[in-house]
């Protein structure tokens, strides 16, 4: 169905002497297989495949530097590769080229207890990133579900469960080393909590997707884990209901770590998937960290707080395995609705709006769905304003993907329209391009183009990503 949308472009074969320099170098870790260039030419978004020419698995900087000079000298794209787990086309190589993945650069480079950080490299996933901190008393936070690479996560600026708390990537990345187009090292900040020297080179690249350089190493900010934990459930007669919770709760202040939205859908569908036995109604799955007084106080707030708004009394997971098991379903909610459609494809959007607006807009994306032909979800950070649809669509019926299409604009005008973002979280890849113009204005896309080509002039990192056509 995502043919209808982009198709891969005609693109030259590698060339020979490349070839030859690649295998010479790294051997079997240059492959030309179609298997691996499959695995590496497709994601969790709704378009077809669309395969590298080759991937390269990089074990160092210097592996990524080599990859980056010679794509450099002989014009080929390059498309970094972690844990593949993109929803919005970011991997795709429109235009084929190299593939370079860098699961295998997943070390602890730098620990730094006495600070709160950690240096590690990109293919280091936050799950294996938090199991190597269990004994410091240390954790990081960000949470997005899927067991994301940390190179990539900063590349798309990734949040997630925790963000109402700890924030987003944007907030926790101190410091990145980067591979420029040119194959330069670049550093581009300290280990300093913070700095006024020079222009802030992080943020360009926090969220550039892979199209300014190439990440090598990742300096972010580690927390205390927290002496008291608790989740609780509450479900209420409506998604009105539940939102309204959440709207007074952020407003009086209330350090909540987690908030979560599910539709009954969802909720059915995690019931099936995760073998639970929820109330198939719009339930809020709290989680609340501190001390053992300040999560109790921060409970009972947040419980007549819902009570206000006709929610259920609080069912609680207080033991680890039992929140474990509650937040794994709701990490596993994506696979959960598919199974709702079996043989679908998902097409998701994740729009995030100011939290003053957030009852208006689910309200209507409600509205909006109700007219849908095929099944669909609701889930949502919604402590921090960000909500996700997943709609499950027939690959083999082009008018379904039309109407998601349609719907999918529907969501991002809407969002828009109340000075909101067309994506929170999932970034842009191929699948938000068109939202771009609308959300920036071209004064900002052409400040945006004048960063591309100052970075990549040669627009062989990821082209055809995050940026339209002027």
């Amino acid at each position: 169905m995502g043919h209808m949308l982009i198709e891969q472009r005609l693109r030259k074969p590698l060339p020979p002497k490349m070839v030859s320099e690649f295998t010479e170098r790294f051997g079997t870790r240059f492959s030309l297989s179609l298997p691996v260039r499959e695995h590496h030419g497709r994601d969790e978004s709704p378009f077809p495949n669309m395969l590298p020419d080759a991937v390269v698995f990089a074990e160092s900087r210097d592996d990524v530097v080599f990859v980056v000079k010679a794509c450099s000298e002989y014009g080929v794209p390059l498309i970094p590769y972690g844990a593949g787990s993109s929803l919005e086309g970011h991997l795709l190589a429109i235009e084929g080229g190299i593939s370079l993945d860098v699961s295998a650069m997943n070390k602890i480079v730098s620990l730094n207890v006495e600070d709160l950080t950690v240096t590690v490299q990109p293919g280091i996933t936050r799950k294996q990133l938090n199991e190597q901190l269990r004994n410091t008393g240390l954790f990081f936070p960000i949470d997005p579900g899927a067991d994301a690479s940390i190179g990539g996560m900063a590349s798309t600026r990734a949040s997630g469960t925790n963000a109402v708390r700890y924030g987003t990537m944007r907030e926790n990345v101190l410091g990145l080393e980067v591979v420029t187009a040119q194959g330069k090292v670049v550093r581009t900040a300290r280990r300093a909590r913070k700095s006024s020297a020079g222009y802030d080179l992080t943020r360009i690249f926090v969220g550039s997707e892979g199209t300014l350089g190439v990440i090598t190493e990742v300096t972010v900010r580690l927390y205390p884990q927290p002496e008291a934990v608790s989740a609780a459930v509450c479900h209420f007669p409506s998604m009105q209901n539940a939102v309204a919770a959440v709207i007074q709760t952020i407003q009086m202040g209330i350090p909540i770590a987690r908030v979560e939205l599910m539709d009954s859908n969802a909720v059915k569908a995690s019931n099936a998937y995760s073998h639970l036995n929820l109330r198939e109604t719009p339930l809020l799955l709290f989680e609340f960290h501190g001390s053992a007084a300040g999560v109790q106080e921060q409970a009972e707030i947040v419980q007549e707080i819902a009570r206000e708004h006709d929610g259920m009394d609080f069912e609680w997971a207080n033991l680890p395995e039992e929140r474990s098991r509650l937040w794994t379903a709701r990490h596993n909610a994506y696979f959960a609705g598919l199974q709702l459609r079996p043989g679908c494809r998902a097409s998701t959007t994740d729009v995030c709006v100011p939290i003053s607006r957030l009852a208006e807009c689910i309200d209507r994306a409600g509205e909006l769905l109700a007219t849908a032909s095929f099944p669909y979800t609701i889930v949502g950070h919604v402590g921090d304003g960000n909500f996700h649809v997943l709609m499950l669509l027939d690959p083999e019926d082009s008018n379904e993907w039309q109407e998601s299409e349609k719907l999918n604009h529907a969501l991002v005008e809407m969002a828009l329209s109340v000075d909101g973002t067309c994506t929170g979280e999932h970034g842009i890849g191929l699948h938000k391009l068109g939202f771009m113009h609308e959300e920036h204005g071209e004064a900002a896309l052409e400040l945006m183009w004048a960063l591309k080509r100052a970075y990549d002039p040669s627009n062989i990192l990821n082209p055809g990503k995050v940026l339209p056509t002027l």
